[in-house]
């Protein structure tokens, strides 16, 4: 059944299709490339195979602050038409005809590659982050979607590092002190999904039941982290081809963790890259992984990779696909309980969003994070309830399998889902994808009728307190519900609560902030937990409420590390510069370590926290500041945000 769906979305829809995709099809790329490390500099040149679709008397690549760049048609001699972001191709062009055009470039990038290392401490690496629109920072290639392009990629690089990018690795040859590396690609993508990583990695491979290469990279010293940082990795490949029902659609499927990088994660076709940051122990793994991004990324392959939105107002057929299967995988290893207390988690930052006054529609090109990802997937959540699970799965089936590797809109998919379910989907979509307000009372109406979990959780209460509280903490209800309840009242907390779960010893670390006399080895024994965030919050607040037995915390805690971020060991040294009657001798080689965690040598993450701390004991000054400034130039935007105000804040 069809409505007048189409019309109303078109309508809403802010796509305006970019002129040149009706112009010329740019079928296929070889590209190749080399580095000058030193001067930061990419050399590179490549082959577009193309076809005319209309007459035209020229054609255009994007080409963002290049220093040089020079192309070639056909057998025409080597022209430069360049304005600093436009490589202009002049020509008399014919519908039907086809052409080769030869590019050759030097352009030391402002954005989307990215040298680290080399000049400090830092790893050695080389990596991209193309992020919609920006791989003609490196690239000449084309910012628009909706032009998709089979790409293989050519890189001459130095012996003793893993040159990994799109596409399967068709073999290596020794030149001299480098290595050529070639990587095919057999069906095409859009630019900004092109990618590379260089570094010193090491590798597993496993293959999914389907017999899909599963290349995992990590650091070689971070061989005992490998297991954690990649749990469930096969596991959610298989539920994916499963429950999705088309087969991943790329030659292989690789993984690369680097350093500093700009996101979470990253969807490149065939190669998500990843921040290092989630490169976890298994104690980290409790608190902090990298499942869920892990499976964001990956359900990407399908949704973003092989169907592409055609403007940033269909966004959420990318971010609220993503991020609704990436629910479903975890449902499938952590149960439903987990699946709705997620989505409850997000119907609250949703409904304080509308409260802000911040809401926006999911159809809106400038819509926030939070509404493209979470709005998007609760969106997919009350539209499969709807039809239900047949209707949907057969749905999202027909919509991939007719518009892989093109360009898609919402009326697109919603048209699947009306012919299959014979609904009309008007008020849905009105509702769900133009209003800019979030259902919140139906998403929590949802929630309790389908999880007992969920309706406990609300019902176990006390902003209010009654005498119905002191019960709840040793009752049966949930390690959420116990949580929330210690949230609200911390003073309900006594000797049997601390005999819970990690999960609720976590919540009293991090809400009894005075801690009774009587509790105090209870608490003491939190430093013990398989825990960094608890063992955090349990140091900070025993050397607050006790300051006769610093020395005995700081004693016990002195070789914890924790995340990656090194959470625990900068609270230490912290700590330790603060406490007058602990290992005075030492003072100066603390702070040494303390401010060396502020330089370059370390990632944005561990420096953030040095400065915070550094800071909070007023003791950022001279080389810190030097520090502070130059971190306000770092690439990553999270680094530079906050090296900005701290500076503002002094």
């Amino acid at each position: 059944m069809r409505s007048n769906l189409n019309i109303f979305l078109l309508l809403f829809s802010l796509v305006l299709s970019a002129q040149q995709a009706n112009i010329v099809d740019f079928k296929q790329a070889a590209v190749s490339l080399s580095f000058d490390v030193p001067q930061k500099l990419v050399n590179g040149h490549l082959a577009y195979s193309l076809e005319i679709l209309k007459d035209t008397d020229s054609i255009y690549l994007d080409a963002k602050g290049f220093e040089r760049v020079d192309y070639k048609l056909d057998d025409d001699e080597k022209k430069t038409d360049y304005d600093g972001r436009y490589v202009n191709v002049r020509h008399d062009f014919k519908a039907g005809s086809t052409h080769q055009l030869y590019v050759e470039w030097s352009v030391k990038p402002k954005k989307a590659l990215y040298f680290l290392g080399w000049d400090n401490e830092a790893p050695n690496q080389i990596w991209t982050q193309g992020q919609g629109k920006y791989t003609s920072n490196w690239l000449p290639s084309l910012d628009d979607m909706n032009d998709k392009i089979e790409f293989d990629i050519t890189v001459t690089f130095d012996k003793g590092y893993e040159v990994i990018a799109n596409g399967q690795l068709m073999g290596k040859e020794v030149a001299g002190e480098s290595i050529r590396w070639h990587y095919d690609m057999r069906k095409p993508m859009s630019s900004y999904l092109v990618a590379l990583a260089i570094g010193e990695y090491d590798a597993k491979t496993e293959y999914s039941k389907s017999g899909i290469p599963l290349e995992m990279y990590y650091y070689p010293e971070d061989t005992a982290k490998f297991e954690p940082t990649y749990r469930y990795s096969k596991q959610m490949f298989d539920f994916f081809e499963e429950e999705i029902g088309v087969p991943y659609p790329w030659q292989n499927y690789k993984q690369v963790p680097v350093y500093d990088f700009l996101y979470a994660g990253m969807e490149n076709t065939g190669l998500t890259i990843f921040a290092d940051t989630f490169v976890t122990d298994s104690i980290g793994f409790v608190d902090r992984n990298y499942v869920n991004v892990n499976a964001h990324e990956l359900a990407h392959q399908w949704f973003g990779n092989l169907v592409t939105e055609t403007s940033g107002t269909h966004h959420w057929l990318h971010e609220g696909f993503a991020t609704y299967y990436a629910l479903l995988a975890e449902k499938e290893f952590y149960g439903d309980d987990h699946f709705y207390w997620q989505l409850y988690k997000t119907a609250k930052q949703l409904e304080a969003q509308d409260l802000s006054g911040k809401s926006t529609a999911l159809l809106d090109p400038n819509s926030s994070s939070l509404t493209f990802y979470q709005k998007g997937a609760w969106t997919l959540v009350m539209l499969r309830d709807m039809v239900g699970d047949e209707v949907f799965k057969n749905a999202v089936q027909a919509y991939l399998r007719k518009y892989e590797f093109k360009n898609v809109s919402t009326s697109d998919f919603l048209g699947f889902i009306e012919e299959f379910g014979n609904v009309d989907l008007t008020v849905f979509a009105y509702d769900w994808l133009r209003n800019e307000d979030f259902l919140i009372d139906e998403a929590f109406n949802f929630l309790k009728s389908k999880s007992t979990f969920i309706h406990e959780f609300v019902m176990a209460d006390c902003e209010v307190k009654s005498s119905k509280c002191n019960e709840y903490l040793v009752s049966g209800i949930s390690d959420e519900a116990k949580s929330k309840i210690i949230s609200q009242v911390p003073t309900l907390v006594n000797q049997q609560t601390f005999r819970s779960s990690v999960k609720v010893r976590q919540a009293i670390a991090q809400n009894l902030t005075k801690i009774p006399s009587e509790l105090k080895a209870d608490y003491e024994s939190l430093l013990n937990d398989a825990s960094y965030a608890t063992i955090e919050a349990a140091l900070y607040h025993l050397w607050m409420n006790f300051p006769e037995d610093r020395v005995k915390y700081l004693t016990n805690t002195r070789n914890i590390i924790g995340f990656s971020d090194k959470n625990v060991r900068l609270l230490w040294l912290a700590l330790h510069l603060v406490t007058p009657d602990f290992e005075q001798s030492e003072k100066e080689a603390v702070y040494k370590e303390l401010l060396a965690y502020s330089s370059n040598a370390y990632s944005y993450d561990i420096r953030e926290k040095a400065f915070t701390f550094l800071d909070s004991i007023n003791a950022c000054n001279g080389i810190c500041k030097q520090n502070l400034e130059q971190a306000t130039r770092h690439h990553n935007w999270r680094l530079q945000k906050f090296a900005k105000q701290l500076l503002e804040k002094n």
